[in-house]
């Protein structure tokens, strides 16, 4: 992933890894590699129909820490997936002491009665409608379990939109919409005038945003501002259940809009990111911060003074979110509405933390992310004291 984002050609690693899994056709981590090199170069459902027969081969992973001594061990219950499918710990614990054991856990199959010795455990699985059979199947699985567990399955299976809507939409300070799931033929309905969109949507109705189930970085998500509209975007995305949400209008009085990607870490907020863009669908790779001096200052500033400006405005929501939530790690992904009030689009322990970008272009962001990931690993070091 360092090499993708330096911009460095992967063809021929990719190359080097298909011949060294050709030659020995039982070499996993040569095939789970490959599977990485394929996700990143935009080749995903080759990428996963690789790294199924990694797991066919084995389904635990062992990564040591990246110093010469192992502070800790990590047992990491995965599923298989892209890169969103699952909490990105290895990003989160770069060039740490603390050796990870990946345990991929195929959601049909017997899972082992006996796992490496750990002294913590992390359930890493995302939610998504495809996890949640498998969440309920981990929640028994982890009832007795004998170490520390980060992020229970079952507080996991509540992150789903319209689930984490109906726990926090009532928190003081903070602004979440309504989000509903609605079918494909009830979609149509709309359209046709034969159902009107209150009927579904009891806060309000257009311009309401559409997105597919499970989908992810803006795939299909779009503002429909007539019933008429939702017939062209029927006929572009093929899905059968959707989203829907009333769209706010959230833009600052620069006419531009701002996103904030937070993760909070045994309740206390740490800022990852400040994404600015001229849409109102943000997403920080295609909001041109690496072309814009002025955004870039921008979210330094805010990195810089996120604990005494962000948290002190919004503190007690974050905090109360935090508490209902009942997860030590997870993540936001918000704006402020234009009342000041915290504007909620996501909440998901498996949004992507990193320490990538270029360090000449963000030269930031590299000791605030450092931060995160220092109480991370408190975090794992304070489950095992209690």
């Amino acid at each position: 992933m360092r090499r993708c984002y330096a911009g460095e050609n992967l063809i021929a690693l990719g190359a080097s890894l298909l011949a060294r899994a050709l030659e020995n056709p039982r070499d996993a981590h040569a095939y789970l590699d490959f599977s990485t090199v394929l996700q990143l170069t935009g080749n995903r459902a080759h990428g996963l129909a690789v790294q199924s027969e990694a797991i066919k081969i084995q389904w635990l992973y062992d990564l040591p820490g990246s110093t010469s001594e192992t502070s800790m061990r990590l047992l990491v219950m995965m599923r298989p997936g892209d890169f969103m499918a699952n909490t990105p710990v290895e990003l989160l614990l770069e060039h740490s002491a603390v050796s990870l054991q990946l345990l991929y856990l195929p959601p049909d199959e017997d899972w082992p009665e006996v796992v490496p010795d750990h002294d913590v455990m992390m359930v890493a699985v995302g939610e998504s409608d495809d996890s949640q059979l498998l969440l309920e199947r981990l929640t028994h699985y982890v009832a007795d379990w004998p170490r520390p567990i980060i992020n229970r399955p079952e507080n996991i299976a509540k992150l789903s939109r319209d689930t984490a809507y109906s726990i926090l939409q009532d928190i003081p300070g903070i602004e979440m919409p309504m989000s509903v799931r609605i079918g494909r033929m009830d979609l149509q309905a709309i359209a046709q005038g034969d159902r009107k969109i209150f009927s579904f949507l009891d806060d309000g109705g257009f311009p309401l945003i559409i997105r597919p189930m499970d989908s992810h970085a803006g795939k299909n998500l779009e503002k429909i501002t007539t019933a008429a509209e939702i017939t062209s975007y029927l006929a572009r995305v093929p899905d059968q259940v959707f989203y829907i949400a009333r769209y706010v209008d959230y833009k600052s009085s620069d006419q531009l809009f701002r996103k904030y990607r937070i993760v909070l870490i045994e309740g206390k907020p740490f800022i990852c990111h400040l994404a600015v863009s001229e849409h109102w669908a943000v997403h920080y790779t295609y909001a041109g911060m690496e072309d814009d001096a002025r955004k870039r200052e921008e979210e330094m500033h805010c990195m810089e003074h996120f604990d005494t400006d962000f948290v002190v405005r919004h503190g007690a929501a974050l905090q109360a979110l935090a508490d209902r939530i009942g997860l030590p790690y997870f993540g936001v992904d918000c704006a402020e509405n234009q009342q000041g009030a915290l504007l909620l689009f996501e909440v998901d322990h498996a949004m992507v933390v990193h320490s990538l970008d270029s360090e000449v272009l963000f030269p930031y962001k590299k000791p605030i992310i450092e931060k995160i990931f220092y109480a991370f690993q408190e975090m794992l070091k304070n489950a095992t004291l209690r």
